[in-house]
């Protein structure tokens, strides 16, 4: 019995020990300040737990927030005030008055006003400053402000980058070496079809299965044909190489469709299981350090494109859109 009793003693005692933290990653070189712009939307304190409290391995805290928000946008007006005590009160977050006196506070940038319109505006002085930035969906508004976000990164030196978490799903990279260009003729990506006021349609959620969607099939739609069924809103976009990737829109009737699907000469393959936050905000840390954007820019023009010939096709009666009407 005093044999049992002692071996029971050293095993409380060794569960007790605190597990050693795990150790940075290679491109974890050194601490990161991060600041906020835009406390409107719930990735606030879901990214800044992952960040401040859950990997701090990864060597990015974010230290300072400005609250931006949009008074006619209910869904900005109604949550900013929320979502900036969050991180302030469980994080520690200093909450300061403008993007000036952020970027004096911090070294990296998380762009995440959920309104797409003052993103073009609010990203610039960062851009300028040479601060590398992480814009949340929606890149912007309007194809144009997309283009104009791109393209001051490229004059400014100073990289950024953009995406949905649905981008960084685990099951994404055997997925995309399945839908590679000889092997599958089809990709379907799924995801809830939920509008915001002031954007094109597939601009707030069909993002989320557009970006799913991209990284799958890459670059490379030529033209988009866009219609609605009793269940779901369909874009289907035609690749150069022959391929076909459609967005499906759920529209909360029936069982929803895999996040990503692909067919080829062997039958179908489907993803499994939620995205989460945490392969997203990891990646947003790893282009922290290095200076690397995991989504290469034109890619994310092209997925706004993608979505602007949507609705241009959606206000046509279904009929089809080259993407090259929209760069003359």
């Amino acid at each position: 019995m005093k044999a049992a009793a002692l071996a029971m003693t050293l095993s409380a005692l060794l569960a007790a020990v605190p597990a050693a933290p795990p150790a940075p990653p290679d491109w974890a070189t050194k601490d990161l300040r991060a600041g906020i712009i835009g406390t409107d939307t719930s990735h606030v304190p879901e990214f800044t737990k992952l960040l401040n409290q859950t990997h701090p391995e990864w060597r990015v805290k974010v230290v300072a927030a400005f609250k931006g928000g949009s008074p006619d946008l209910p869904v900005s007006a109604d949550r900013v005030e929320k979502f900036a005590a969050a991180v302030r009160d469980d994080h520690a977050v200093e909450i300061v008055g403008s993007i000036d006196e952020l970027l004096r506070k911090v070294d990296v940038v998380l762009l995440e006003s959920v309104d797409g319109r003052p993103h073009l505006a609010q990203v610039t002085p960062v851009l300028k400053a040479g601060k590398r930035v992480f814009v949340d969906k929606p890149l912007a508004a309007c194809l144009a402000d997309a283009r104009a976000i791109a393209a001051l990164s490229k004059e400014t030196g100073t990289p950024f980058f953009t995406a949905s978490s649905y981008r960084f799903h685990p099951d994404v990279p055997k997925l995309r070496a399945a839908a590679a260009a000889g092997k599958a003729t089809k990709v379907q990506a799924s995801s809830p079809f939920n509008t915001l006021a002031h954007h094109p349609d597939l601009f707030f959620y069909g993002v989320h299965g557009v970006e799913a969607l991209y990284a799958a099939m890459g670059l490379g739609c030529v033209s988009v044909t866009r219609k609605t069924t009793a269940d779901a809103d369909i874009t289907t976009g035609k690749w150069k190489d022959g391929r076909v990737g459609v967005y499906h829109g759920t529209l909360g009737k029936g069982q929803a469709p895999p996040l990503l699907r692909v067919w080829d000469e062997a039958g179908t393959t489907d993803s499994a299981g939620a995205a989460g936050y945490g392969g997203l905000v990891r990646a947003v840390a790893e282009f922290f350090h290095t200076g690397r954007p995991p989504v290469d820019p034109a890619e994310s023009v092209e997925v706004f494109e993608f979505m602007t010939a949507a609705q241009l096709s959606g206000e046509r009666g279904g009929a089809a859109v080259p993407l090259a009407d929209l760069r003359k």
